[in-house]
């Protein structure tokens, strides 16, 4: 339990030149991390991070509050080295964002700093005990492109499976294909933007607000902190349930009136209401059995106090001088420009790849369009007079991946409806030697096709995502360049065939290709 503000001594000499000093440092510190801001901004104009600009107004409230448990007292320099020493940390992965142009590191750093010049400020003695406020801005900060599209798709799994069981449980036949709900007449798709993401975030956010203003066991805590994902899923699930039951009673045509209103503050409000009833529920478990209201620590008494401690003259100007120091460098020296990337555009690619003939060259679906967000891709059928077996070649590149990318396979083929039925890395054979690519085996009722992939990044392919990305951070250091692509090869096994016939296939393609694709594709 947190101790009352009476018990608190606090009458420490306040200098307002701490506060200027103070003030000096996050000037410097916004023009410093501008990269990283502006990220965030950009972030959070989307859905799913709507919430994020009241993430840093919480944290300063609950950061005043618990400064209200810290009693004042002199800290020593030796007390704020720790301080020092993540603010170096903190400067050396901003100063690596902005190098490298990957700007959600700037934004990661932005957050290091900031427990920094609190522990600068307070010393590690008494300010270490401040990461709850801190911590909680980790909740304004987008998800990588890849794990969120990784999330987004398992999300998007789960909430068919919910909807489905929902569904059935009112009598609604209906049958599950991918993320596909079929109702017979009418199909209802559970898109990227039916994830839950977008509910998700903000009730985590807020049910780690919950939990640290609760004043109770810590096993109360973490239920509560706990409850926040398997509530905003759950919820979603049923709002896909009764879209459902909207559309199998009166049709696709008031399908979206009722998704729109059961978007946004509906589902927060009732995943909040739900938090609420938990709480009450935990409290039958304590002895004193305190009403809810009496649990949370909502103690703003004291705010203005705690806001003044943090100017503490000595320690802020050191931190002030380097912040002025660096923003006034990054504002005088040139940002790194890229060379232009000489290329050939996918429209210009072979027809034919030798005995190969291309049968057609298609568009995706623009809603896939959007979230797959390449400068320049390709999805074409390529067969070979021997055979009236196909081979689809997908490309897909992209000029700037510090801002997405590439998506992997295994998240977007589950969402099809396609079971990933085995997955390895194997070596094959390319114009500059072996390579590593990834040899999925894929199904779907008794469909089955046989798949290759693999990341292509500046010349250099290989299998793994993670090395796909750490080549990339070397690129950004070494020219300053971000580009890169993935390609897919995949053609059905026929009835009579085995994985042998399929594989002979993707070969006798990806040789044929391999030239025209360097071509597309730029090395170094």
């Amino acid at each position: 339990m947190n101790a009352p503000a009476s018990a608190i001594d606090v009458r420490q000499p306040v200098r307002l030149a701490g506060l200027f000093w103070l003030a000096c440092a996050t000037a410097g510190a916004a023009v410093f991390f501008l990269p990283g801001i502006d990220s965030l901004v950009e972030a959070w104009v989307q859905p799913e991070y709507s919430h994020g600009p009241l993430i840093p107004i919480v944290s300063a409230f609950l950061l005043l509050r618990q400064l209200k448990t810290v009693p004042a007292a002199p800290v020593g320099w030796t007390d704020r080295l720790p301080g020092l020493a993540l603010l170096v940390v903190a400067l050396l992965l901003a100063v690596f964002g902005r190098v490298i142009q990957i700007s959600d590191f700037v934004a990661y750093a932005m957050i290091l700093w900031v427990g920094a010049m609190l522990l600068i400020g307070f010393g590690w003695t008494r300010g270490h005990a401040l990461w709850p406020p801190v911590f909680h801005l980790v909740y304004m900060l987008p998800l990588p492109g890849a794990l969120y599209y990784g999330v987004s798709t398992w999300l998007q799994g789960v909430s068919s499976e919910l909807g489905v069981f929902f569904l059935r449980l009112m009598d609604v036949p209906v049958y599950l294909d991918g993320n596909i709900i079929d109702l017979g007449v009418y199909k209802l798709e559970v898109a990227e933007a039916c994830s839950g993401l977008r509910y998700l975030f903000p009730i985590l956010s807020f049910s780690y607000i919950f939990a640290v203003l609760y004043r109770g066991p810590i096993w109360h805590k973490a239920v509560l902190l706990i409850a926040a994902a398997p509530l905003s899923v759950l919820m979603n699930s049923v709002r896909i349930a009764i879209a459902g039951v909207v559309v199998d009673r009166y049709g696709l045509a008031h399908v979206e009136g009722i998704t729109h209103f059961l978007e946004g503050w509906v589902i927060f409000v009732t995943c909040v209401a739900l938090l609420f009833g938990l709480a009450r529920v935990l409290l039958f478990f304590r002895s004193d059995r305190p009403r809810l209201v009496d649990a949370l620590d909502l103690e703003t008494d004291g705010i203005w106090t705690q806001f003044l401690r943090l100017g503490r003259a000595p320690a802020m100007v050191l931190p002030a001088v380097v912040m002025l120091a660096l923003a006034a460098s990054v504002t005088v020296l040139p940002e790194r420009v890229p060379a232009p990337i000489a290329r050939d555009s996918f429209a210009t690619f072979p027809r034919g790849l030798g005995a190969w003939r291309m049968q057609s060259d298609s568009r995706l679906d623009p809603g896939i369009e959007r979230v797959l967000r390449a400068d320049d891709y390709m999805v074409r059928l390529y067969e070979a007079p021997a055979s009236d077996a196909w081979v689809e070649l997908f490309a897909a590149w992209y000029v700037d991946q510090s801002r997405g990318g590439t998506h992997s396979p295994e998240v977007c083929l589950p969402a099809g409806g396609w079971e990933i039925a085995s997955l390895r890395q194997i070596d094959a054979p390319g114009a500059d030697g072996m390579f590593t690519l990834n040899r999925a085996l894929i199904q779907k009722g008794l469909e089955r096709m046989l798949v290759y992939y693999w990341y292509d990044q500046q010349g250099l392919r290989t299998a793994s995502s993670f090395r796909s990305r750490f080549i990339l951070t070397l690129a950004k250091l070494k020219t300053g360049r971000s580009d890169g692509a993935l390609v897919r090869l995949t053609t059905p096994i026929r009835v009579g065939e085995t994985e042998a016939d399929a594989e002979a296939r993707l070969q006798a393609l990806l040789k044929a290709a391999d030239g025209p694709l360097a071509q597309a594709l730029p090395g170094e």
